[in-house]
Parts: C-alpha cells; structure tokens; sequence
C-alpha cells in the first residue's frame, strides 16, 4: 500500500467518470450500478466485473463506516488499467489490520489490498480519498 505513489499514466485514456453519492444507505448500491454500466461501456467482460465490484461496495461502506460520509467515486481507465477513488470527509485514515477469525465485519482493506494491483489513500481539501487499482486485460 502506498499513499503518494498514485499510477502515472500518458497515453490516451476513456472518459473519468465521477458520480456524487447520496449520504445514505444506497450509495453502495448506487456505486455499483456506475461501475458496472461505466466497465461495460469500456469493453470489460461480465466476468472481469466481480473484484472491482466488491471493492466498489468495500471501498463506498468503509466511507460511510470510518469517515464521516461518502462525497464521490471517480473512476479512470488508462492503458489497461482502472483506478477507482472515494472521496469522503473524513480525517480518520484507514488502516489495513488483520482480520481476527470471530469477528464477521473489518475485512474491507484486507479484500480491496487482495483483489487489487494496489492501493492506498492521499489527503485533499476537506477529507480524504481511498483509491485502488485494478488490471483489466480484456478491455
């Protein structure tokens, strides 16, 4: 994991795409719904959805659970590669820690680091974005 190494990328990319989230239950929900329609539309099969889509819900929940609420998502495809960013308002940043087996939630982290190619988080203006990276081959 990394904080200010966020991937450089040169050559031409897809359109960003940058939904706002409501400040309620259904910005998961929602957040997958934009992911999915903005991948498709991108050239990625069904079968590459699945990890970006749980790191989708993972990343847009912890938002909601450890900052103080989600604000956006913006997603970025370059050159084979997707870099999926949450915006919250939160100053608390989020800490990788290891799961302990009797507990059924704080996995969060621990998926996105596995499913992605990496991850991390950088300060801006008024809170924090959680960002992950994916390799989408067949796009």
């Amino acid at each position: 994991m990394t904080t200010s190494k966020m991937p450089q990328h040169t050559a031409a990319a897809a359109a960003p795409l940058k939904v706002y989230l409501p400040a309620d239950v259904t910005a998961p929900a929602l957040a997958r719904h934009e992911v999915r329609t903005a991948l498709l539309g991108f050239g990625v099969s069904e079968r590459g959805l699945a990890d970006v889509l749980l790191a989708t819900s993972e990343l847009v929940t912890n938002a909601f659970e450890h900052g103080e609420r989600p604000q956006r998502l913006e997603l970025e495809y370059v050159e084979g590669y997707l870099t999926l960013r949450v915006y919250d308002t939160g100053a608390l940043l989020p800490e990788l820690r290891e799961p302990i087996p009797a507990q059924a939630r704080s996995r969060g982290l621990v998926l996105v680091q596995a499913l992605s190619v990496d991850w991390g988080f950088e300060r801006c203006p008024g809170g924090k974005f959680v960002w992950a990276v994916f390799r989408l081959p067949d796009a």
